[in-house]
């Protein structure tokens, strides 16, 4: 009957094979940590792949509710065996549904974690250009010159506070 409805059950194993081609494969996914914008694409990627795992389960828990009916119904005629099978298949599709949003979740941890290290990458670019300014300005020892340095790493260090911040209350 499976074959009949076009369904195929995926198992953890496959459905994790499934996010690897989904998100590119894993010569592109071991290359996370490059450079920027290859990295927000790869954010991009990893958050359609969510969206997407997260509209397979509303498909599957549809099927679940399609498949009680079908056994409600067939309870009903008092054929108990093809209930049963019904029964079965709503159990497995729900399993399955379950299986797609915990990996929509891993995918907007790992969203998550990758937008973390995007935002202290820039962080940590404006900190150094911040530092070759205190440098140059503690050698002229102009204090108008020092006073800028040290707004500009104050408002730098309120960025990365601000940043942290953000990623912390993420879900």
């Amino acid at each position: 009957s499976r074959r009949q409805r076009g369904a195929r059950a995926l198992k953890p194993a496959q459905l994790t094979v499934c996010v690897c081609v989904c998100v590119g494969g894993p010569s592109r996914s071991m290359n996370f940590f490059s450079s920027g914008p290859n990295l927000e694409k790869q954010v991009f990627d990893l958050k359609l792949t969510s969206k997407q795992f997260d509209r397979m389960s509303a498909k599957s828990t549809k099927q679940e509710k399609a498949e009680l009916l079908k056994v409600k119904k067939e309870m009903e005629k008092g054929n108990m065996d093809v209930a049963r099978i019904h029964a079965q298949n709503a159990i497995r599709i729900r399993n399955t549904a379950t299986n797609y949003l915990k990996l929509a979740s891993r995918m907007d941890a790992v969203a998550a974690r990758i937008d973390q290290a995007i935002q202290m990458k820039a962080v940590t670019k404006q900190m150094g250009g911040v530092v070759k300014g205190m440098d140059k300005a503690l050698k002229s020892m102009d204090m108008e010159q020092i006073g800028q340095v040290m707004e500009q790493f104050e408002s730098s260090f309120e960025n990365l506070d601000l940043a942290s911040a953000t990623v912390e209350n993420a879900p």
